[in-house]
């Protein structure tokens, strides 16, 4: 590979992680000014809103994504609250049946402990996809949840690779978790929202192929 084209990939690179960066610190900063709780919905999809902006070629600044939480401040809670919520439960009886001196002792609660792991793997595969499906199409808010279990149902093999990548970010900031307030959550919905608008984009030219025979 010649100089100048790996100093592109190397430059490109560079402004990937810049813009990771960036959108984690208006994630944090917009979720801060909701008192964390009313914050927490309007900046998540503000954010995939904007990456998925960055993600076609667009240039954005801090008025797009204050524009955006604004746009999103109500529904942005009503999508988000409910699933951190839910998410919030299953982490707590996760760490509670996994502690150290907090044997599960009988086949009810080791079974309790299993369906625990499987349900948060079930919202993370649906969890996956609500950001981008949200950004990409509009649709009703109360279909959203539904749509994203639906795509992760119907796709596996897209839905590990988003699976992977979500465990891949997580691993990366539990091993060093000085990244995780520089680009921990703009990491996961810069690289979330890239790989489904891929996602879609050939689901919606299969589907159009189709149409055309």
């Amino acid at each position: 590979m010649s100089h100048p084209a790996m100093s592109m990939k190397v430059q490109a690179v560079c402004s990937e992680i810049f813009w990771a960066a960036r959108l984690n610190l208006m994630w944090m900063v917009f979720t801060l000014l909701g008192g964390v709780v009313l914050g927490l919905g309007p900046a998540t999809m503000a954010a995939y809103v904007v990456a998925r902006r960055h993600a076609r070629g667009e240039s954005i600044q801090w008025r797009d994504y204050a524009s955006a939480y604004r746009r999103e401040f109500v529904r942005g809670s009503l999508l988000v609250l409910p699933v951190s919520v839910v998410a919030t439960v299953l982490v707590g009886n996760l760490l509670y049946l996994s502690a150290p001196g907090t044997s599960p002792g009988t086949a009810a609660a080791g079974g309790l402990l299993v369906a625990t792991y499987a349900a948060l793997v079930v919202l993370a595969a649906a969890g996956a996809y609500l950001g981008p499906l949200y950004a990409h199409y509009e649709l009703p808010l109360r279909d959203y949840l539904p749509k994203a279990s639906l795509v992760a149902l119907t796709r596996p093999a897209a839905t590990a690779l988003l699976l992977f990548a979500l465990s891949a970010v997580a691993f990366v900031v539990a091993t060093a978790p000085v990244l995780a307030p520089i680009v921990g959550v703009g990491a996961w919905i810069s690289l979330n929202t890239w790989l489904c608008q891929r996602f879609f984009e050939e689901n919606e030219a299969r589907l159009q192929a189709k149409g055309n025979q």
